[in-house]
């Protein structure tokens, strides 16, 4: 049987057959050919992208929105500067804003990047918020921070933004606050410190519990978590700072974020250029413009961030502030939106989600203090599709906008909002909302299969942080 296969499959018996190697012949030059075209692209595409970050440098490196608009308030000009600015979006043409309706106050992360990724393009939050009738107001920063300014100087120019904006709209109910990542706790901060000026509170992709993040055992979830421990604790960015003339330069944070997966800053991502050359550079390029402008930060503020949120974890317990103020978070009183994603390495759910169990404790406290929290989860969009996806905005965003009043008339609780999708009579995609009434420690153990065990290390990284920084300030930051 094996000699009959092998005389039938004409191995060793096969005569030069020359239109095959014509084939063959014609099919590599094909691909070289293919390839050099390829190349010459994708080259090409480099090229403008290193043209557009430099444009975008000599212009002073503008808000990347998409969406026309105009400075209502300088944070620059206050009695305590910061490097902030409120933004009233014009609607585009065709779209009719009702000004008695509620506004948004949309909160871009300052995490390394500039302003722009909540109204990056129309499909948005800015553009959901805008085709619903709402006013969209944007708060955007300037690449250089201001002398001394701290990040409880810029948590008061945000509640100077919010009250601008219920002046401006006496006749509306209280303007929605959304924050996108780092945006998503300085929401909170806001609404925290503001509680009577600021209406529901929707935070995209917060980190808000930094220790948390475990879904197998033994697997190293979520590995950014890790870096402060691995790095030693806080006492380097007080160095980077430090020798940056006391500014931090938020290219380190984005390294951090390039770290997380070598393969996609090395490769995936050129490769997926390549592959789709024809069509595929104005994504790239409108992404790289936002992904590589720098910004920066005082040494004051990023001490704040690394000290009490990346490595102390501390948002939650109410004893980050500095200068006796203090933030407690059950003093929020208006409904609380939290959007995470299982497809989330940067912020996992149980970031987005384990602060509520730590707050509050309990669903009776919960209900006692007459809070509603709202969670909304997504399955496998990654931390950026969280507010760049137009699918996202679309679907999500979209949802969050039509059914806020929804939200504020459920009872005091803690609540799953679950979106589903059909097709109308008109073969177009319609969606519909319910919302489940969940126990809170019913979640909690759902998000934390092994109980939060893997958050004890933690402890101890915090502690060996906090002697490595008093260190460095007593035997090294007066060298530096």
């Amino acid at each position: 049987a094996l000699r009959k296969a092998f005389e039938e499959s004409g191995v060793g018996h096969t005569k030069p057959d020359l239109q095959s190697a014509t084939h063959a012949w014609t099919d590599w030059v094909s691909y070289a050919v293919d390839a050099a075209q390829r190349s010459v692209l994708f080259l090409d595409t480099m090229r403008q992208r290193g043209n557009n970050y430099l444009q975008h440098v000599a212009e002073g490196q503008p808000p990347l929105l998409h969406f026309e608009h105009e400075t209502v308030m300088d944070g620059r000009k206050l009695a305590r500067p910061v490097n902030y600015a409120l933004l009233k979006i014009t609607p585009p043409e065709g779209v009719t804003i009702d000004p008695k309706r509620r506004p948004y106050v949309i909160i871009d992360p300052r995490a390394g990047h500039g302003p722009g990724i909540g109204g990056f393009k129309d499909d948005s939050q800015v553009g959901v918020a805008l085709r619903e009738g709402h006013p969209v107001y944007f708060v955007i920063f300037f690449r250089d921070p201001e002398p001394g300014q701290t990040l409880l100087d810029v948590c008061e120019a945000e509640k100077a933004f919010v009250k601008t904006v219920r002046e401006l709209h006496p006749a509306s109910p209280k303007p929605v606050i959304v924050g996108n990542c780092q945006g998503g706790w300085a929401a909170m901060m806001l609404a925290a410190a503001d509680p009577d000026d600021t209406g529901p509170i929707v935070i995209n992709g917060a980190p808000m519990s930094y220790w948390g993040g475990a879904f197998q055992e033994g697997e190293g979830d979520n590995p950014m978590r890790y870096a402060g421990g691995m790095l030693g604790g806080t006492w380097l960015a007080s160095l980077t700072a430090d020798l940056g003339g006391g500014v931090f330069d938020g290219a380190h944070l984005v390294q951090n974020f390039e770290n997380n997966n070598p393969a996609n800053t090395f490769w995936d991502k050129y490769y997926h250029l390549y592959a789709n050359v024809d069509t595929e550079p104005p994504r790239f390029l409108e992404f790289e413009r936002w992904w590589g402008g720098f910004y920066l930060m005082n040494r004051e503020e990023i001490e704040w961030i690394t000290r009490n949120l990346f490595v102390g974890n501390k948002l939650w317990s109410g004893t980050q502030g500095t200068g006796g103020k203090t933030f407690d978070l059950r003093d929020i009183k208006a409904p609380i939106v939290l959007f995470a994603s299982m497809g989330d390495n940067i912020t996992p759910p149980q970031q987005a989600f384990n602060w509520v169990a730590d707050v509050y404790g309990s669903t009776d406290e919960i209900k006692s203090r007459g809070q509603v929290i709202v969670g909304l989860l997504h399955q496998d969009i990654g931390h950026l599709g969280i507010f760049v996806s137009g699918k996202v905005a679309k679907k999500e965003h979209a949802q969050i906008v039509s059914v806020l009043e929804s939200i504020e008339m459920l009872p005091p609780g803690l609540y799953g909002m679950q979106i589903h999708e059909s097709k109308g009579r008109d073969g177009k995609v319609e969606y519909e909302v319910d919302f489940k009434e969940f126990r809170l420690e019913d979640v909690a153990a759902r998000l934390n299969r092994f109980e939060r065990n893997d958050e004890k290390p933690f402890e101890a990284v915090a502690a060996i942080s906090e002697f490595n920084q008093r260190a460095y300030e007593l035997f090294m930051q007066p060298f530096v």
